[in-house]
């Protein structure tokens, strides 16, 4: 599996609403960076994750206009708006904003998100 097909899959595993299918995606020291909070553990990051989940019901992520920045063998960053919809309250809503991911291989040759950085348009 390659990169561009990891972002692929962290999307789809972040729209399973399972952290079991995130983490499966992510290093163990993985860091994200949200507009309100910083997570620096995998306990943190699920926490968040569940929280928003919670917060707005049957989310869908989407990742547009994805650009990879900077790509080696064992690297690679894209930047892209994220966008979301679902229901707060019982009302659609709908969002976008900023995103970087880092991508690292991890030893047995998997690509796994190192870093996360969102914040709004």
């Amino acid at each position: 599996m390659g990169y561009e097909q990891a972002l692929a899959d962290y999307i789809t595993a972040t729209n399973s609403h399972d952290f079991r299918n995130v983490r499966s995606m992510l290093a163990k020291d993985a860091v994200y960076w949200f507009s309100n909070k910083t997570c620096r553990s995998l306990e943190e990051i699920q926490q968040y994750f569940e929280n928003a989940w919670q917060t707005i019901k049957d989310e869908v992520y989407r990742a547009t206009d994805v650009e990879w920045i900077a790509t080696e063998e064992n690297t690679a960053t894209c930047i892209y708006t994220y966008q979301y919809e679902g229901y707060y309250n019982g009302d659609y809503v709908q969002g976008s904003g900023r995103a970087t991911n880092v991508f690292i291989k991890d030893v047995d040759g998997r690509w796994k998100l190192v870093h996360e950085h969102l914040s709004r348009l």
